[in-house]
C-alpha cells in the first residue's frame, strides 16, 4: 500500500475514470494510450514506471476485448494463431532492442505515419481496399511483427496502426479490420510487459486500479463494435492519429 500513499483518492479515481474512457476508445480505433499515459504522467508517476503501468492495464483491457470477440465468434484461433504470434515476437524484441538505440528517431517518423493514417481514414466514402498491398506471408513475417517492434518500443498508436495495416494490407472492411487489431494489439501489449515486469519498472496498485477501468470500457467497446457503424469507427481513428499527432507536435516544440 505505500505505493498508493503519495496519491490522493482523487488522482486514484481519475486514473479509474481514465482507464474506463481508454479501454472503450482503444477497443473502437486504437490510441487509448493517448489517453492513459498522459494520465499517468501528470498524476506524477515516473516517467519509466508510467510506461510499465500503461502496459499493464492496457494488456488487461485489450484481453477482455480480445475475449469477448471469441466469444461473439468474431475471431478464430486457427485463422489468426500465426499472426498473433508474430506480433507477440515484435513486440518483446522491440522491447529489448529499446535499450541500445536512440528512441528519437521514432518521434521523426511516427508523426509522418499518423498523418497518413488520419487522411487515409478522411475520405468521405467508407474504408476499403479492394486490392490489398503486398501477400499475406508478407503481412504475417514484416508487417505484423514491425507493428510489434514499434509497440515495444514506443506504443502510441499501435492499435490504430494495427487496422489501417489491415485494410491496406488484407483488404478488409473497418470492422473487420478492427476486430482484428485486438488479439494482435494484446500480443504486443504482453509481449512487451513480459520485459517491463522482468526489470520491475511498473506500479502494481495503480495499474489495478486502471485494469478495472479497462474492463468496463474495453467490454463496452467490444460488445459495441460487432454492431458499430463503420463511419463512426472511422472518425474516432481520425481523430486518435491526429490527437496523437498534435500531442508530438505539443511535446516536441513545433509551435513554440
Amino acid at each position: 500500500m505505500a505505493e498508493l500513499a503519495n496519491y490522493s483518492t482523487e488522482i486514484l479515481g481519475f486514473l479509474f475514470l481514465i482507464g474506463i474512457l481508454a479501454g472503450f476508445v482503444d477497443t473502437l480505433a486504437g490510441g487509448g494510450g493517448l489517453l492513459s499515459l498522459p494520465a499517468l504522467l501528470i498524476s506524477g508517476v515516473p516517467p519509466i514506471f508510467a510506461l510499465g503501468t500503461n502496459k499493464l492495464q492496457g494488456s488487461f483491457g485489450t484481453c477482455v476485448a480480445t475475449l469477448i470477440l471469441f466469444k461473439k465468434k468474431k475471431l478464430r484461433w486457427k485463422e489468426i494463431k500465426k499472426i498473433v504470434i508474430a506480433s507477440f515476437v515484435g513486440s518483446a524484441l522491440g522491447s529489448i532492442v529499446v535499450q541500445f538505440i536512440n528512441t528519437e528517431i521514432l518521434s521523426i517518423i511516427v508523426p509522418f505515419v499518423l498523418g497518413f493514417i488520419a487522411l487515409y481514414f478522411l475520405f468521405p466514402s467508407e474504408v476499403k481496399n479492394k486490392k490489398p498491398w503486398g501477400s499475406s506471408r508478407s503481412y504475417q513475417n514484416i508487417v505484423v511483427p514491425s507493428i510489434g517492434c514499434y509497440d515495444g518500443m514506443f506504443g502510441p498508436g499501435t492499435g490504430s496502426f494495427f487496422v489501417a495495416t489491415s485494410v491496406l494490407f488484407k483488404g478488409l472492411d473497418i470492422i473487420k479490420s478492427a476486430i482484428l487489431a485486438k488479439p494482435l494489439n494484446f500480443a504486443s501489449n504482453i509481449g512487451s510487459l513480459v520485459v517491463f515486469i522482468s526489470f520491475g519498472k511498473l506500479f502494481w496498485l495503480i495499474g489495478l486500479i486502471m485494469i478495472c477501468g479497462q474492463v468496463i470500457g474495453a467490454s463496452i467497446g467490444a460488445n459495441y463494435l460487432v454492431k458499430a457503424n463503420p463511419r463512426v469507427i472511422r472518425l474516432l481513428i481520425v481523430a486518435m492519429s491526429l490527437g496523437m499527432l498534435a500531442r508530438y507536435a505539443f511535446t516536441n516544440g513545433w509551435f513554440a
